[in-house]
């Protein structure tokens, strides 16, 4: 709360989930059809590798993404903030 915009009431749902879900499984499936084609690894180093990616890749977008839709709902004056500065 740098600028006195109290943001703690916002709620992005489940937005961010939705577009995770969509770059994360592009990315990782992409990548795992490629390497099965080119390399033709074993299933249990697929999972090894393309789980933990998966996990790991979720973690660090879900923050910024949930950011930058609170900012876009406040950014288009969304009828729920309240306080404005």
């Amino acid at each position: 709360m740098f600028c006195g915009l109290d943001l703690r009431a916002q709620d992005s749902g489940d937005g961010p989930v939705a577009f995770i879900v969509l770059i994360v499984g592009f990315l990782v499936v992409g990548a795992a059809l490629v390497v099965e084609v080119r390399y033709e690894w074993p299933i249990w180093l697929h999972l090894v590798v393309w789980l933990p990616l998966a996990a790991v890749l979720s973690i660090l977008l879900i923050r910024p993404l949930k950011a930058t839709l609170v900012a876009l709902q406040y950014r288009h004056r969304r009828h729920e903030f309240r306080g404005e500065a």
